[in-house]
């Protein structure tokens, strides 16, 4: 069990990351709670203007990540669900709105292997603040051992390292490494072992920066202007340190071993190492592209048209159904006004014959003019008619402010659903962008890989990269360093006599004077002019394997020169474009850490 857990912001980018269905298998929302959205980018927009509307907090959310270890056997939802909760009870976040995602994914056995995804808004909404999580890691800690306590699991050695004081090195992988080691197809691990067998067999400084030339590494110095780094052909940056696996070899001892031949102040800075780094490595990406082209980017555009294309029909049905709710309230309210005033005329056409039912006549009649009750009548009637009209316009207005209330309720409810769906294309559309850069970065990787099984590690620079500040080069190195692939090749070259190049003015003196192995003079001298083979003269055989320049250096035992031309193993004569002192320090980059690494 190996929980990672990290408070960030940017949730359309972690929710496109853990929606991500090119570097996943299968991506599973198991729970959405304390946000009205149902989907990943919804939910985490929605804890973003909490954050923004009711705190200052500028990193909302807390995330956590659960690797368990499948070798022990796979964990059940009911296992993940309590570590979920005694890592929820352990950061304080009790109750606070989170998603939980389930990833399938084939590890580098090939095996499924299923990992889970834990996000919390840390915004206590009735409080107004947003939750600290101090200390979150060593309580992350204690609740994995709670956890394995109680299911019989065992922990990396990491959880006993207080317990064995063993050392331990580099045992986490940050965003930029894991990004490095998908690009360049080499694993952390295989650096630190490379870098760490070149020291271990390197007496001196030149040697070692020999050896690492070799591996496809330059000598650099870091942003901060002391700090030796490594950047390989592929542009990325490494410090020495890290990659030299021995304990209690730190920065100190590095420079002491490398010598002032290999000073801070004489060494290429990183942007002067990456610069001819780029080129080299755009031949190398444009002549390997044929080779990775596969049909991933075809099945990638199928997967995504497919997706699209039923989002895109769930958004046509949704204006279909819209459009019919509104015509279906139109026709219903419309019904609802004609019946009102129906109900009004046929209420103004029973009172009239009735009144002219009982109008009286003759004498009756005549009496009521004469009397004035007839007068009075029609005022009574007219005065209730103006009140039932006075009613019936009330009920109408009335009506029609229900109605009005009605459709806009209506169309803003409309409003949210279509403002859902285009929010979804966008999530989806941020979607097929990180795919697309999973999908480069796996073919990158891959022509890379491929590219680096024709080499030792990675390919060598064949650089002119000369130290900084040095008006002499120094001499060649004596104890050069010999990599173990080149010592395979130099004995293989060894068993190859025939393979030695023919000096032919050497052979026909040798025949004149009649020189031979034996001491007999005639026979060789006659065999030679008569055109009868030798052993040594005949044609050297083709060899059966392509060796590269450096190799070829690497496997002739008579060469002890630094590795090649460049470099600063044997740097040439500086010239006066780089002499004196180094310019203005930059400010130290700093990077934007992101531990959610989708493992």
């Amino acid at each position: 069990m190996i929980p990672f857990a990290s408070q960030r912001d940017d949730g359309q980018e972690l929710a496109a990351h853990l929606a991500n269905a090119f570097d996943n298998e299968n991506v599973e929302i198991h729970e959405v709670r304390g946000a009205v959205a149902r989907d990943l980018s919804g939910a985490f927009a929605e804890w973003e203007a909490q954050a923004r509307a009711l705190t200052r907090c500028q990193q909302e959310l807390c995330s956590l990540s659960i690797n368990p270890d499948e070798w022990q056997g796979r964990l059940t939802r009911e296992q993940y669900l309590d570590y979920v909760e005694r890592a929820e009870k352990m950061l304080g976040l009790e109750g606070q709105p989170r998603a939980i995602i389930f990833h399938h994914k084939q590890d580098r056995l090939g095996r499924m292997r299923e990992h889970c995804h834990v996000v919390w808004s840390r915004v206590d909404a009735e409080n107004r603040r947003a939750v600290p999580l101090s200390f979150f890691k060593v309580k992350l800690m204690t609740a994995t051992r709670e956890f394995a306590r109680d299911h019989g699991l065992a922990l990396p050695d990491g959880y006993r390292r207080h317990e064995e004081k063993e050392w331990h090195k580099n045992r986490q992988l940050s965003r930029y490494d894991s990004i490095k080691q998908k690009e360049t197809g080499i694993t952390h691990e295989e650096r630190i072992a490379a870098i760490t067998d070149a020291w271990k067999r390197s007496d001196s400084g030149r040697a070692f920066v020999n050896a690492v030339e070799e591996l496809g590494y330059v000598l650099a110095v870091g942003d901060n202007g002391s700090r030796p780094v490594l950047v390989d052909i592929y542009g990325h940056t490494t410090a020495l340190q890290r990659l030299i696996d021995v304990k209690d070899v730190r920065t100190r001892q590095i420079r002491e071993f490398l010598g002032p031949d290999y000073a801070p102040e004489h060494l290429p800075t990183v942007d002067e190492a990456k610069a001819p780094a780029a080129q080299h490595r755009k031949a190398i990406d444009a002549f390997e592209k044929a080779r990775t082209e596969s049909e991933q980017g075809e099945r990638l555009i199928a997967d995504q048209a497919e997706r699209r294309g039923k989002l895109e029909a769930e958004a046509a049905t949704l204006a279909r159904m819209q459009g019919k709710e509104r015509s279906v309230l139109a026709d219903a309210q419309l019904e609802a006004r004609r019946a009102l005033r129906a109900a009004y005329l046929a209420d103004v056409r029973r009172i009239r014959a009735s009144r002219a039912l009982h109008r009286p006549t003759g004498l009756a009649a005549f009496l009521g003019k004469v009397t004035g009750v007839a007068l009075i009548t029609r005022k009574v009637q007219r005065y209730q008619d103006g009140r039932r009209f006075t009613a019936y316009r009330n009920r109408k207005d009335e009506l029609a402010a229900s109605q009005r209330g009605e459709r806009q309720l209506l169309v803003r409810r409309q409003e949210l659903e279509a403002a859902d769906v285009r929010r979804r294309l966008r999530g989806l559309v941020a979607i097929e962008k990180k795919e697309r850069e999973s999908l480069a970065l796996a073919r990158t990787g891959n022509a890379r890989r491929n590219f680096n099984r024709r080499h030792e590690h990675m390919p060598t620079f064949g650089l002119d990269l000369k130290p900084r500040g040095r008006k002499d080069a120094p001499h060649k190195a004596k104890n050069r360093y010999i990599s173990p692939l080149a010592r395979e090749l130099a004995e293989a070259a060894k068993e190859r006599p025939a393979s030695r190049p023919v000096r032919l003015g050497e052979e026909f003196t040798r025949a004149s004077r009649g020189e031979s192995g034996e001491g007999d003079s005639s026979g060789t001298a006659s065999g030679a002019l008569q055109g009868a083979p030798a052993p040594h003269m005949e044609a050297p055989p083709t060899p059966d394997f392509d060796l590269t320049d450096e190799f070829r250096r690497a496997a002739d035992p008579n060469n002890t020169a630094g590795g090649g031309s460049g470099g600063p193993g044997n740097p040439p004569e500086t010239g006066p474009e780089n002499d004196g002192p180094r310019g203005p320090q930059r400010p130290r980059r700093t990077r934007k850490r992101d531990f959610d690494r989708g493992r």
